[in-house]
This record gives C-alpha cells, structure tokens and sequence, in this order.
C-alpha cells in the first residue's frame, strides 16, 4: 500500500477528466498536421449490384484533386482484402466459409454503404464535389437483408465462396440426453427470441490519418479505434508489408463499444493514399457513414425451449439459432457464435443437458462485429425469457423458480453442462439482495398506485453473467525515469473508461509509491510490442495482472538490490509501504531512491512482463426493472431500475459505478428504442440517422439504485472481475420480462423489441 494517494478499493475522481472537461484532449479530429490534405469515400447506393463500369475521368481532374482510387488501383499495387480475426469455429477449428471482404468494391457491392472509390483533395469540400463526378454504373440485384430471406430456395448468393449464404452450421450439446430429457418433462416451453440489430454509435466518429515515411518505408496511422495492435498486423498484412512497417497511435479515444474493434478497409486505404499522394491524408466519418459502415451488433434469433420436472427444476435446454452477420464475416463474429454464444449457455442455473444448433448467415447488410456482451447477451437473454414463462405456464414463482434453479455457492466453482467452469459467485446471495435493493415487497402497492392513474405496471428481473478477458495475451512495461516519476505502459488501452486512474492504483498499492507520481502511457503501437486491446471488459483483469506481476519481478529485484545497499542478508530485507527495510533495524532504502541507485548502476529496476490467461472472469449480478404502459398509446415508461452486481474486488467503485451506470443505458435502449431496421425489399437502412434511430437520453432513464455483492475472483491475483458490460447483458431481458408481466393479464406472453409504443399499442389491441 502506497504511503499517500490512491489504491485498490479508493475512489478518486477520475484524473483524465480535467483534461476532457477544459477542452485539452487529444481526439483524432484536434490532432494537428503540417501539408493535410482529405480523403472521402464514395459508397454504394444499392445492397446488392452488380457493378459495370466505373469511370474517374472527371473527378481527377477535378479542383484540388490529388487522387481517384478504386479497385483497379488496389489491384495495380497488390493489396490484399480483408480477412475476419476468427477465420475458423474456436472449439472444432473447423473452417468458416467466409469470401475475404475487398478494400474497394471490385465487381458487385453487397450492402449499402460498401466503399467503392476514395478520393483526395487539398480539402474536404473538394473531396466531397470531386466524389459526386465519380460514374458509377451498376446493374441492381436482388437483396435479402434477413437469414430468413437468405437461406430460403432461390437466395441470391452473396459469394461464390459461401455457398447458401451459410458461413456456419454446427451442432453441439449432447442431443441424445436433451431429446430423453424433454420427452420426460412434466412443462416444456420454448420461445421464439428476435435479439435485433442495432448500431453502436460511440461518440466519436470512426477515422484515421495516414502519413507514410519513404525513406524509412514505414506507414504511421492515427486512429480512434479500441484496438490497435490487432488492427496494425491486419492493416499490415493487406498493404503487403511487415507489421514493423506500421505504426498505430490512438490519442483520446472517444469511446468505441466494439464498433472500433477491428480492421475496416478505411484503415488500409488511408495509409496507402497517403503513400500515393506523398501527403498526410485524413479521413473522419460523418455519423451518417457510420450507421451504414460501421460493424453493426446483435441480429439473432433463437427458437429455444426449457424443460422442467414437476417441481420445476430444469432439466434440459435446447436452442436453434441464428446469426445474421451482414455481407462479410468481419473481425470476431465467428467467434461471437462458437465461443461467447456457446460458453455460458443456461448461465447460472443448472442445467444437467445442452443442446445446441448454430448458423451464422450472410445478408446484403452491414457486417456484424461486436458490442457489448456479444454472444453472453443473446445467451442470458435466452434463458431469462424462457424462465419467466415457465413460471406463468407452471404456476410457479418467477424469483423461487429462479433460486431453485440457481447453482449454490457451495458448489462453486461450477462446470456447466458445455463443460465450461466458471470460478466464483453467490448466485442466489446476489439474487436475494437486489430483489431487497428494489423493495419488490413494495411493489403490488405501487403497481395499484399505477392503476388508479389508468396505468399498467411490470415488474421483470435477469440474472446476467458473462466471461470477460478477450484476447488471452497482455503486457506491460514499468519504467523509472530519471525525474523520479514511473512510466506505465500498457498493451491494452483506454477508450474512456478512467484507466489513467485504475491503472496507477493498482501500481500505487503494489508498489507503495504516490498514484501522483505514475504516468499511463498507451495507445501507440511502438511503446509496447503486443497488446489485446480493450474489449470483452478485460482490461482491468489482464493488464491489471500483469502489472501485478511485473511488480512482483520488480519488488524481487529490489530486494537483491537493496541488500547490497544495505550491507545486509537478502533474507533479511522486507518490503513495506514502498521501502526496503532491515528486519529488526530501522535501516531502510525507499524505492524510488534504490530505482535512481539501480539506473545510475546499469542495473535498472525497470521490468517488463507478458503473461497468457488460462481462465476468463465473470461477473454477474441481479437486474430489477419496474415498467409503467400506457393503455392508450403504448408508450412505455422506465420507473425503477435496481442492480446488485458482483464484479470481484473493485479497484475503483466510482469508476466501476460508472461503467455499470453505461451499459444499463445501452441495454434499456436496445430494450426500449433502438432498432437498425432494414427495408427487406431495397436493403436500405431505414433507421439511418439520429431522425430515425431512437438513442436514450437522460430523460429516458430513472435514476438508477446500485449496489455491489462482490465475490473475489479466484484465477488473477487482483480478484477482479470486468465490469463493463452487465447492463447490456441484462438490461434487455429484464425490460422485456417487466412488459410482458405488465401485458400478461391482457394473455401476452412475449414481446420483440425494442419495445416502441407503436409496436406496444398493436400487441395491446392484437
């Protein structure tokens, strides 16, 4: 424990946001370059079209043009396309069919939105006029924007390489033992589960500066992206060289909730335009080129069913899904359905059987990556929904069904019926003290309460639990510099979620140095070799342990060297509160200090340290909800909204409340609001822009009641567990559970989302 300043378990204010509140941050559009020039992409019109000529002629010579790219210049310099990160299923390594996704579009377009030609100029209005002289000649194809429309008979075909628009047909589980178990159930129930897309629209657009370095043959890209050290060997690899000849810097990232997870062709293209034309060239979405090319979430349906005894323990669990991933299999999406998807099925209950069948489909829409609890999402969401109407189907209590089910904590840690463990939680603890938290005692007083004002009230609640970790590999780098501060360098980087203060914390308490005198330094592919990035809430969980490790390497090394500096046995010396004492004396050296001694020695204490998780973490809790409908126009309104979460120690609660505070808002608007709806006929997005696109906003939400029912996590030496994430997880289930209970007297059983009161007004007159 650091002698002053913050450790593990304070809460102090996040430093970064002196910085962002006053204006001096360092996102990619404040950043400063000498001779800029812009580039913007032409994007198609059309979800499916085949293209017959393309011709530049004009807009090259266009005022301020530098340079009209399209497929043919990529051809002429041997770019390379797109491949997605998982190119094959984690548990089998069996193959996907995928068709690796082209930088600019070479003969067909296959989503609106697709990159067809970019254009330089000295501005970007010039960019923006020459684009509009680019002739584009397509020929119209028929679309399908559903997996549905995609795998019926006479489907166009997106690709030659994925036969029937599947990239993934997998049976796992064990069927044989589902099927005995589902033909000796006394209640079986199944549902069909539309989990819809959405976009994930962080703050700051998409974007990127190239510059390119002849002499030294080395590209530069800045970027706002969440995940830099997978995005340089990927952007390396399509522009043919080495990942050393990329460099990848991420200043201020203004959030990116996976949308900023992977390649995308802007990333290539950028730096090979700055290449060709000899000048840094920058590229910065507009929000509208966002939502059509930006990797969009969610887009999967399930038919599942549970069954029960006639006690209502479950016995078996079996589902068909799904997954709609738009026109390319881009970045992790594979992934999402062979790992996430797969590996928490039934989450916290037992459930002795699994059986499972998993597509993936391409449509003519945009591709599918990543957000918030991709796969844990659509798995929770699952099972909390089936639950609730096995409840109303049985007769029996939706919160004891829940507790019967659940597994004790006794007999943690838990194998699941996949064969998946998960390490810690007080399941039915956890449970217990939000139904407390959100006084579901009070709660048929204030359902009456709603009555009387013509209202129908819901109470719903989900229990959510996810993995968290992402990629298995992180590394940090501890520095003593010479102004007696400590550099931290970090493989995974911050996107907003306060590590310039979490991460000095943990250093702080391990060290015992002030948290003042540590700087975070990340976000550029040349401070540090590798990184994971930040993604699946591992950030606090991998780079905090390897802090944690490289700090035991460093107190280690400190010991030898304060021995010498001591005149005394290594066995003798102790390390407290940031020194190296003398057992028994009050002989000591500070740490700090013996850091100055080592450097001036050649000897310095400064460690660098990469370890490979064998475990991920998982955090999980209790989300309340409490809806109130109106009758006559279907308008639904969030009243309560309660959680007790488990997210292991928390280095910081203040920070780890605001997380929590976050993702309830992104799930309460995929539950309520947010849809990216797709014309099924012209594949267009009809949901395009903020006009049509519902986002939640402060007077959407109540104030939210959380509280935390913490268990260490057993497989890192920090005992945390990634926070960011649960809301999304389990926001969605809990407001659909608390509508249907307020529609179930009207004989509703089930609601799509979002719940818009257009589509609430139709079920309550259905």
């Amino acid at each position: 424990m650091a002698a002053d300043g913050a450790t593990i378990g304070d809460a102090p204010k996040r430093r970064e946001d002196a910085r962002f509140l006053t204006g001096r941050g360092a996102y990619l559009d404040d950043l400063a370059f000498d001779g800029l020039v812009h580039a913007v992409l032409l994007r198609s019109p059309h979800a499916h079209a085949r293209i017959d000529a393309i011709d530049t002629a004009a807009a090259r010579t266009a005022p301020g043009v530098l340079a009209v790219l399209t497929a043919t210049e990529v051809a002429a310099d041997r770019l390379l396309p797109l491949r997605p990160s998982a190119e094959a299923n984690v548990q089998t390594n069996e193959p996907f069919a995928f068709a690796p996704q082209p930088l600019l579009a070479v003969d067909t377009v296959r989503f609106v939105g697709e990159p067809v030609a970019l254009i330089v100029a000295a501005t970007r209005d010039q960019a923006l006029d020459a684009a509009e002289l680019v002739d584009v000649r397509y020929a119209p194809l028929p679309a399908v924007t559903t997996a549905a429309a995609a795998r019926a008979p006479g489907a166009p075909i997106l690709s030659a390489e994925v036969p029937g628009n599947v990239c993934l047909d997998w049976r796992t589980g064990d069927k044989q033992t589902v099927d005995t178990a589902f033909a000796a159930a006394k209640h079986v129930v199944s549902l069909r589960l539309v989990n819809h897309r959405i976009v994930t629209n962080p703050m700051e657009p998409r974007g990127a500066v190239g510059q390119y370095d002849a002499a030294a043959g080395r590209y530069t890209l800045h970027v706002s992206s969440q995940n830099i050290h997978l995005i340089r060997d990927h952007t390396a690899r399509a522009l043919g060289v080495p990942s050393t000849a990329v460099r990848l810097v991420a200043p201020d990232v203004g959030g990116g909730f996976g949308a900023k997870n992977f390649v995308y062709a802007e990333h290539v293209l950028i730096c090979w335009a700055a290449k060709r034309v000899g000048k840094p060239v920058k590229w910065i979405a507009t929000r509208s080129e966002g939502f059509v090319s930006d990797h969009q979430a969610r887009d999967h349906i399930a038919e599942a069913a549970l069954a029960l005894d006639a006690q209502g323990k479950f016995l078996a669990l079996r589902a068909t899904s799904v997954a709609n991933v738009g026109a390319y299999l881009s970045g992790g999406s594979g992934a999402v359905q062979t790992n996430q998807y797969l590996h928490l099925q039934g989450t916290v209950y037992t459930i002795p059987a699994v059986a499972l069948e998993i597509s993936a489909v391409l449509t003519n829409t945009a591709p599918i990556g990543v957000t918030r609890g991709p796969g844990f999402a659509e798995a929770n969401n699952i099972i909390e929904r089936l639950i609730d109407l096995a409840a109303r189907r049985g007769g029996f209590d939706r919160a004891e069904l829940r507790r019967k089910n659940m597994v004790p904590a006794a007999a943690m840690p838990m194998t699941n019926a996949l064969g998946f463990k998960v390490d810690s939680g007080t399941f039915a603890d956890t449970f217990d003290k939000a139904l407390a938290l959100a006084d579901v005692a009070g709660f048929a007083a204030r359902q009456r309460d709603s009555a009387a004002r013509g209202l129908l009230r819901g109470l719903g609640f989900a229990y959510h639990i996810k993995g968290t970790g992402g990629s298995p590999h992180e590394n940090v780098d501890i520095r003593f510099e010479p102004d007696g501060t400590v550099s931290l360098i970090t493989g995974t980087q911050t996107i907003g979620q306060g590590h310039e203060t979490t991460f000095p914390q943990i250093l702080a308490d391990r060290l015992g140095v002030s948290d003042a005198l540590i700087r975070l330094r990340q976000g550029d592919t040349d401070l540090i070799k590798a990184g994971g990035g930040h993604g699946s809430s591992r950030a606090t969980y991998m780079g905090g342990t390897a802090i944690w490790r490289a700090s035991d390497e460093i107190i280690a090394k400190g010991r030898r060297l304060a021995a010498d500096a001591l005149e005394a046995a290594e066995a003798d010396i102790a390390f407290e509160h940031g020194r190296f004492i003398v057992a028994g004396t009050d002989r000591a050296i500070e740490l700090l200090a013996l850091a100055a001694r080592a450097r001036d020695t050649g000897a310095p204490l400064d460690t660098y340290h990469a370890w490979t998780r064998e475990w991920m973490t998982f955090p999980n809790g209790t989300h309340v909800v409490e809806v109130e409908i109106d009758r006559d126009t279907g308008r639904v309104t969030l009243a309560r909204y309660s959680a007790v979460d488990d997210y292991g120690v928390l280095v910081n609660p203040m920070v780890a409340s605001g997380q929590a505070h976050g993702a309830i808002a992104q799930g309460v608007g995929q539950a309520l609001l947010e849809h990216a709806a797709y014309d099924p006929k012209s594949g267009q997005l009809v949901a395009g822009s903020f006009m049509d696109y519902a986002m939640p906003r402060a007077d959407d939400l109540p104030a939210f009641a959380l509280g935390f029912n913490n268990s260490r996590c057993t497989t890192n030496p920090l005992g945390v567990k990634g926070c960011g994430e649960a809301g999304a997880v389990a926001g969605f289930p809990a407001v659909a559970n608390a509508i249907v209970d307020a529609l179930a007297p009207l004989g509703l059983e089930t609601i799509e989302g979002p719940a818009t009161p257009g589509r609430i007004w139709q079920a309550l007159r259905g």
